[in-house]
C-alpha cells in the first residue's frame, strides 16, 4: 500500500472535535496536501516544526497547501500545544502511541534496553544518548548552530519583539543585533527559541508528554501534489532532524513544488542499538 493510501485510511482524534474520525476528512484531491508526522508534541522538533509554519502563513496560503498533522500525546496535549504555538486545533491529529509512526515505518529512536535499569529508565538514558549524537545523526551540529548563528537562515526575532523566558530575564530582539547584526540568524538567536520551548515542556510536562514510552521516535513529513502523487518525503534521523533545510524547513516543501513530479525513494532508518 502506498503512503498516501496509508493516511487516507488513517483514522485518529482531532484535537479541535476530539472525535476519531478519517486523517484527510475535508481534503480536497485537486490541492497539494502535506502531511507531519510529528514525535512527542513536547519535543523540539514538533514545537519548532510548528513555529516555522506559523511564520509562513502566506506560503502555504498561495500555494493552496492542505496541512495535517500527526503528533503523539493525548487531547490535553494538542489543546496545549495549539494554544502555545497557534497550529491550528482543526488541522493537529492525535495518535497516543506512535501507530501511524510504526505503519509508515518512521524512525523510533534509540531503542536499547540497559541491564540494571527499568524500561523506563532505559528509555531515558536512550533520549540522553540522542541528544548527545548518538543514534541521532547532526543532532550536535544542529544544536551548536543554534548558539553561533547561521548567516544562511533568516533572521528570527524581531528587533522589537520581547521572548519571555522566565525565571530567566526577558530578551527584546534588538539584543541579538550586538551579538552580530541583522537580516540572518544571529548567535544565540535560535538557541533562545529553543530555550523557551524547552521551558514551556519542563512547566507542564505531564500535560505535553502523558506517555513517555515513546519521546525517542521521530517522525517525517509526506508532501502530495495535487494528483496525490508524493514529491517529497523527509524521515527524521534524529533530534533536531525533521528537515534537510534546517536553515529554513519550509524551503524544502518549496523547492519540491517547483520540481517537476518524480519518483520518491523513502529513506527507512533501521533501528540503532549500539
Amino acid at each position: 500500500m502506498d503512503i498516501y493510501s496509508q493516511l487516507a485510511q488513517t483514522e485518529l482524534t482531532q484535537v479541535s472535535s476530539s472525535a476519531q474520525i478519517p486523517l484527510l476528512t475535508g481534503c480536497d484531491s485537486s490541492k497539494p496536501l502535506l502531511v507531519l508526522v510529528w514525535p512527542q508534541l513536547g519535543d523540539f522538533d514538533s514545537l519548532e516544526y510548528a513555529w516555522w509554519l506559523q511564520r509562513s502563513p502566506s506560503f502555504i496560503a498561495e500555494n493552496q497547501i492542505q496541512l495535517r498533522a500527526i503528533g503523539i500525546g493525548d487531547r490535553r496535549s494538542g489543546e496545549k500545544f495549539c494554544d502555545y504555538t497557534g497550529f491550528p486545533a482543526d488541522q493537529l491529529w492525535i495518535d497516543p502511541h506512535a501507530q501511524l509512526h510504526r505503519q509508515l515505518g518512521l524512525y523510533e529512536g534509540l531503542s536499547r534496553t540497559w541491564p540494571g535499569l527499568t524500561s523506563q529508565q532505559s528509555v531515558w538514558l536512550n533520549l540522553l544518548l540522542m541528544c548527545a549524537g548518538i543514534g541521532s545523526p547532526g543532532t550536535l551540529k544542529e544544536v551548536l548552530r543554534g548558539y553561533t548563528g547561521d548567516r544562511q537562515a533568516p533572521q528570527l526575532i524581531g528587533d522589537q519583539e520581547v521572548v519571555k523566558l522566565a525565571p530567566f530575564p526577558t530578551v527584546t530582539g534588538s539584543v541579538f543585533a550586538l551579538a552580530g547584526g541583522k537580516n540572518f540568524q544571529r548567535p544565540f538567536e535560535l538557541a533562545t527559541l529553543r530555550l523557551r520551548n524547552m521551558i514551556e515542556v519542563l512547566d507542564n510536562w505531564t500535560t505535553y508528554v502523558p506517555d513517555a514510552r515513546y519521546i525517542t521516535q521521530r517522525g517525517g513529513t509526506f508532501l502530495f501534489d495535487q494528483h496525490q502523487r508524493l514529491i517529497f518525503e523527509h524521515r527524521d534521523p534524529g533530534i533536531l532532524g525533521f528537515s534537510p533545510t534546517m536553515a529554513n524547513p519550509i524551503t524544502a516543501i518549496s523547492n519540491a513544488l517547483q520540481r517537476p513530479a518524480s519518483v520518491v525513494t523513502p529513506v527507512l532508518h533501521r533501528k540503532i542499538n549500539e
